[in-house]
């Protein structure tokens, strides 16, 4: 059969990470290697990249079976593909997925979607074309989404094909993660072994974490063309042992590439020496969840760090020239105290990249009930679950006056000729231009959220 697959383009009420960083459908790829040595055809279309509608991919590719993965502030934006693929070709099948999908696969019901993957997406696609086919029967599908379903447990074996890369050729000059250039995607284990009370990525995984084997990893590696890779893992930095034999390995395969990755602030704090290690075999930037300068907030969050800790490893990586990407969160009952508070922590530390999230209770994490009845967003407006949008009323100031404060925040610490300099000096003044052009557009969302004040 033939199938299309769509990475979806952001809805304009959407802040747009996409204005500093736009990363490569590791999924789709995924999905399309291994449905291809099963003799199927499958074309990936980024519709972030492209700028015509889906009809024109549907007259172009005429499918039989359309593929739209996103996250929940695509919601809205995926059942409208879905809407528009059907409206050209009532016969086409409609599969959605996503991490969405798979811990609230109800908000994509819809006449115009055909099957919802609620769990080990790769393997249930391929039963999703073997049930379209007639070689097996839709009660057999366990992990597609019925509401006479229980929730199945995922699958902790990986043993698929490596994705297909050259799916995505001509857009790969597009793909980058701020100043990581022609960035590639790797990921290396699934869930996370910690239950951050604010976070997503433990419900994906019901709770469950499993990594790839490292030598699987390193072959993996071997493939990509691309020096600059991004391990997309939701913590990278879980087992020290893990990532000594790691370096080893591509140190034995003579492997030179730049590495970005997720990684705890505890775990950096306690193994310098891996730091130190990593950064030899080419670790380059380290995206750290510090979200406080507050250890009482991080006792909140169950972070299971502190503010010596985050220092300690804020200054480790210094040490070793590794780029820290701070993400920090905005408490719900912060005054202009709290959020100066931050910038002077933020400024002590030296910190040039951030980024600064309210507290945004996504339905599935454990602090979703207790703000629910303050939503100034409606749960149906997907659009605006961003992780940037402020969605609960704040406690002591207006939400116009937080907006302000937010920017004020981010002004201070990059709109700076400190910051400026800085970035110049170490990625040069094109790539600086660049980012700074992209952080203008994010900004100039803000300037329209402030302005309506919601």
């Amino acid at each position: 059969m033939k199938v299309l697959l769509f990475r979806p383009r952001p809805h304009k009420e959407t802040i747009g990470l996409q204005n500093v960083m736009i990363c490569e459908p590791l999924e789709l790829e995924y999905i399309s290697a291994n449905i291809e040595t099963l003799g199927h055809s499958c074309v990936i279309v980024d519709m972030i990249i492209e700028k015509k509608p889906v009809t024109y991919f549907m007259k172009k590719y005429d499918p039989d079976v359309v593929g739209i993965t996103g996250y929940i502030s695509h919601v809205n934006i995926m059942k409208q593909y879905a809407y528009e693929a059907k409206a050209y070709n009532p016969d086409v099948k409609t599969v959605i997925g996503g991490v969405h999908a798979e811990v609230n696969p109800q908000d994509f019901e819809s006449e115009y979607v055909d099957y919802i993957i609620r769990a080990n997406g790769i393997r249930t696609f391929i039963d999703v074309l073997n049930c379209i086919e007639g070689k097996e029967s839709e009660s057999s599908m366990d992990c597609v989404y019925s509401r006479d379903k229980a929730a199945p447990k995922k699958d902790l074996t990986f043993d698929y094909l490596f994705p297909d890369r050259a799916k995505v050729d001509r857009y790969r000059s597009k793909y980058y993660y701020m100043f990581h250039r022609n960035c590639s995607l790797i990921k290396t284990s699934f869930g996370c072994p910690y239950n951050c009370k604010f976070c997503f990525c433990r419900q994906v995984m019901d709770d469950q974490y499993f990594a790839r084997d490292i030598e699987n990893i390193v072959d993996e590696l071997e493939s990509i063309k691309e020096t600059e890779i991004y391990i997309v893992d939701d913590d990278f930095l879980v087992d020290r042992k893990r990532i000594l034999e790691f370096c080893e390995l591509l140190k034995q395969r003579n492997i030179n590439k730049k590495y970005l990755i997720y990684g705890r602030a505890d775990f950096i704090a306690a193994n310098e020496d891996v730091i130190a290690r990593f950064k030899d075999a080419g670790l380059r930037a380290v995206i750290v969840g510090l979200e406080s300068c507050d250890s009482k907030q991080l006792d909140d969050y169950n972070k299971r760090t502190n503010v010596d800790i985050n220092e300690k490893a804020v200054s480790i990586l210094k040490k070793y020239d590794v780029e820290c990407y701070g993400t920090f969160i905005l408490g719900l009952d912060w005054i202009w105290a709290d959020f100066d508070a931050l910038y002077k922590w933020i400024k002590k530390l030296g910190l040039v990249f951030v980024n600064l999230q309210p507290l945004t209770p996504l339905r599935g994490t454990d602090i979703y009930e207790k703000y629910k009845p303050r939503f100034i967003v409606r749960e149906d407006e997907y659009e605006k679950w961003d992780l940037a949008h402020l969605v609960v009323r704040p406690d002591n100031i207006s939400v116009r006056r937080y907006y302000w404060y937010t920017m004020v925040l981010y002004y201070r610490i990059t709109a700076n000729p400190v910051s400026a300099w800085y970035m110049i000096k170490k990625y040069g003044l094109h790539d600086t231009l660049k980012l700074s052009w992209g952080a203008f557009k994010v900004n100039n969302q803000y300037w329209k959220k402030l302005i309506v004040g919601k």
